[in-house]
């Protein structure tokens, strides 16, 4: 327990809290556009699969269990990730407490500069998310289990939404191109055999996560989607 507290304290402990939990972060992103995706399927199909998240684990638990599980995990990965890079941010600037005359911006520095305000970013995006097509409550005509409605009606409808959300997965794939090259580096699992490959993850991840996630709402404004 002490070892384990002495390492939350430390700069290494709460790189490495990032890491981890942002990989959790990482594996939830890419199953969500997953079934993003589902909605190409039409609202019987994409209707479905949403039913299905909610009653997965039936009749052996109560629907819904494994769902709040996924989602108090993803709770407390979220709160630990924003902890520790809240708390690096601190470390960091306690520790040239003169500011630069000149700043000269380094691939480094850019880097934790579009984490940090991509973080930002993201954080806030995924509150007016979950109040736009989960909650309901920033979405008028919101219809609970209708998730293929939901949809249509907010990115057709509020034509404000769209270029919102094409914007924060920018942000989303910016912040997990560096996130992913920066985990693995934090976990040593990069080595310079694996540099090129993990740097292809990293360049797949921010591009290719942007694209899935962007495709719904561009198909849903110029009308393939109704």
């Amino acid at each position: 327990m002490a070892a384990a507290l002495t390492l939350n304290q430390s700069t290494i402990g709460k790189k490495a809290i990032m890491a981890v939990t942002g990989i959790v972060l990482y594996g939830f992103v890419i199953v969500h556009m997953i079934g993003n995706l589902k909605i190409f399927e039409g609202p019987e199909g994409f209707n479905a699969y949403s039913h299905f998240l909610r009653v997965v684990g039936e009749p052996a638990l109560p629907a819904g269990t494994i769902l709040w599980v996924i989602r108090i995990v993803l709770l407390l990965s979220v709160i630990l990730h924003v902890t520790a890079a809240i708390q690096l941010t601190r470390i960091d600037n306690a520790g040239r407490p003169i500011a630069y005359k000149k700043v000269k911006r380094k691939q480094a520095s850019f880097a934790s500069l579009t984490l940090r305000w991509g973080g930002v970013t993201i954080f806030f995006f995924v509150i007016y998310h979950l109040l736009h097509f989960t909650v309901g409550t920033a979405l008028p005509g919101f219809i609970e289990g209708d998730p293929y409605h939901n949809v249509i009606t907010g990115f057709s409808s509020q034509v404000w939404a769209a270029p919102v959300y094409i914007v924060a997965v920018a942000a989303l794939g910016t912040h997990l191109y560096h996130g992913v090259w920066s985990a693995m580096q934090t976990l040593g699992i990069n080595t310079r055999r694996t540099e090129k490959l993990f740097r292809g993850i990293a360049v797949l991840s921010g591009v290719g996560l942007f694209a899935g996630f962007a495709t719904v709402p561009i198909v849903v404004l110029l009308g393939i989607l109704k």
